[in-house]
């Protein structure tokens, strides 16, 4: 297949590479020249503006995003709007708001050109060896056009067709308020080791109970190397910022009156961990670091 990648960033050049390992053609546009450059370097062709980029497939067009949410994806979305044509493709695999994928479906499914909003996760890493993807679109037999693009670059059992268009990014968001409850948990838990009596290895405690016990998890492993560079991570602030989709899942469970004190709690800790240091923010801090390459805050 031959597709348009927009967006070269830790995720869109990762997920780049991955696409091209598994024979497809990608055809990579960045407002970075250098990410351009890069994205070629790996057997791209690069393209310097959308228009140029749209003119290098060959119809159908299949065309993915990969920009930050809100603003740049409606503005990438709605000048894709204007550049492809009926019997194309747009996939947003972005962590963008569920609500706004209803709107750039209906958008886009106006001009003819089928749309999908493919939740993405596993952060770079699985962007780059297998990522793990959650596939929303309205009209199921044309998602079958684009399931042997998700076969290869996704892990074995690593993507869902889940429906109609906005299906995908709300599963994306509640796998995501999940995360912020599972993360906070590790955190707090390590915050009552480091304030306990006992002097243990926190590396050692990660790959303790990253061997057989219940709490294993990849998360583990990320506090395992976490722990390893830093034993008490005194080289990073507690603060964990909030790219909003924990908050998104509180707020979609409150309007259906579902009770989640768990995910509630998580969202507060991070709004919490803003205003002083915390080793609690430290843990999630260097696991945010870990799977999605995500900024932390050095002393």
């Amino acid at each position: 297949m031959k597709i348009g990648l927009v967006g070269l960033g830790k995720m869109g050049i990762n997920l780049a590479q991955n696409m091209i390992r598994n024979r497809n053609e990608v055809v990579g546009f960045d407002l970075s020249a250098d990410l351009i450059r890069e994205a070629e370097e790996y057997g791209a062709t690069g393209a310097h503006t959308l228009v140029e980029m749209v003119e290098k497939l060959d119809k159908p067009r299949f065309v993915w995003v990969m920009v930050p949410a809100g603003k740049p994806t409606d503005d990438t979305i709605d000048q894709l709007g204007e550049l492809l044509d009926e019997g194309d493709y747009l996939i947003d695999g972005g962590n963008t708001f569920w609500k706004d994928s209803l709107r750039h479906n209906r958008l886009i499914s106006e001009k003819g050109i089928h749309y999908f909003d493919a939740g993405s996760s596993g952060g770079w890493r699985g962007a780059l060896n297998g990522g793990n993807f959650m596939i929303g679109g309205d009209d199921a037999d044309s998602f079958e056009a684009i399931r042997p693009l998700f076969d290869g670059i996704s892990q074995k059992d690593g993507y869902l067709y889940t429906g109609k268009a906005g299906s995908g990014h709300y599963l994306k968001m509640v796998h995501n308020g999940i995360e912020y409850g599972m993360m906070e948990a590790i955190g707090e838990g390590f915050e009552v080791l480091e304030s306990s009596q006992f002097d243990y290895d926190n590396e050692s405690v990660a790959k303790l109970w990253n061997h057989g016990s219940v709490v294993r998890s990849w998360l583990m492993e990320l506090a395992q190397d976490s722990f390893g560079e830093d034993p008490h991570l005194d080289g990073i602030l507690g603060r964990m910022h909030s790219n909003g989709e924990g908050q998104w899942t509180v707020e979609d469970a409150m309007d259906n009156k579902v009770p989640t004190p768990v995910i509630y709690a998580a969202v507060a800790a991070r709004y919490r961990s803003m205003q002083d240091d915390t080793f609690t923010g430290k843990v999630v801090s260097a696991l945010r670091n870990g799977f999605g390459g995500h900024a932390v805050d050095k002393k």
